[in-house]
């Protein structure tokens, strides 16, 4: 039953998010907001709905293993899975604002959670609590992220605005949407947690696997979708938007709500997730593009990372 409940979870989350994208984007359509910003922030957000529902909800029950790990195992995910894979597709090819703007303010994400969590590891504890001011704080670099997306579409003067007459059908993709993901996060941590029992692994093991795969669907679904029409700014712009949306919203999100606690082995992976980073962009900094070399180099590296995760 719980592996049951856990796909029928994925399910709802991935297309519960879909259609909540879908409903969101044409009523902020009906009210003339700008294509690209819907673009920037609902379709971003809602690719990251199903790790949001995930991590909130087990924080919320405390299941801080599965807060973490999911947000870190899908970032992780997002860049060497993700990206390699859509890359075997088509060439990724980074634009100047993705390299030097969108990929540095990701990276600024992963260093401000890590002094956030690095001064009780530097006194010796084994374990560290993200508060609920710094959750505030996080959240609070979220607002200046979109700010700052805002203000360059403005400035590139690319404002579209599309007509679209709001029905009571995108009402109903609204709110089925939600329930969807929110319903299947609900499913997915129950039954995760109860696999990881059942198996006597930790829920660290479980939400860095299979519950950070799962979630992470959107993003591959889409990016490869996006690399195999040709549309290699959004397959990578998706991946780093999602990335910083799950660090700022979601574990600020969780840590608002509940006080999250990260052991040192979270610690070792938020680090290697810092590594992985800066050698993806790296990869994007020569050329600005990701063949299928360097694609096949980032899938063998995710391979190496979950091989770590199941012998530790």
């Amino acid at each position: 039953m719980e592996y049951i409940l856990l796909i029928v979870g994925f399910f709802l989350l991935v297309k519960g998010a879909d259609i909540f994208v879908d409903g969101s984007s044409n009523l902020a359509k009906f009210f003339k907001i700008p294509t690209l910003i819907i673009g920037l922030t609902i379709v971003a957000f809602g690719t990251s709905a199903p790790e949001a529902a995930v991590s909130i909800s087990a924080s919320l029950k405390g299941s801080n293993a599965i807060a973490v790990g999911n947000v870190v195992g899908s970032n992780i995910c997002n860049l060497l899975l993700v990206l390699g894979f859509s890359s075997l597709f088509a060439t990724l090819k980074g634009k100047r604002q993705i390299v030097l703007k969108d990929y540095i303010f990701y990276l600024l994400s992963t260093v401000v959670l890590i002094l956030m969590l690095f001064d009780d590891f530097y006194m010796g504890k084994t374990k560290s609590t993200l508060s609920m001011s710094e959750g505030l704080i996080l959240l609070c670099f979220l607002g200046v992220y979109i700010y700052s997306l805002i203000l360059s579409v403005i400035s590139e003067k690319r404002l579209k605005v599309e007509k679209h007459k709001f029905t009571p059908k995108d009402l109903f993709y609204i709110i089925i949407g939600l329930l969807g993901v929110l319903v299947g996060g609900n499913f997915v941590v129950d039954s995760s947690v109860q696999i990881a029992i059942n198996f006597g692994v930790s829920e660290s093991v479980i939400a860095l696997t299979i519950v950070a795969i799962g979630t992470s669907l959107p993003e591959l679904v889409t990016s490869v979708m996006a690399a195999r029409k040709g549309e290699v700014d959004i397959a990578i712009g998706n991946v780093i938007g999602s990335n910083i949306f799950n660090i700022f919203f979601i574990i600020g999100a969780s840590s608002t709500l509940s006080p999250t606690t990260v052991g040192i082995n979270d610690l070792y992976d938020i680090l290697i997730m810092v590594a992985s980073s800066v050698i993806v962009y790296l990869f994007l900094l020569k050329n600005k593009r990701i063949g299928r070399v360097k694609g096949v180099i980032m899938l063998l590296m995710y391979a190496a990372y979950i091989t770590y995760i199941l012998i530790r």
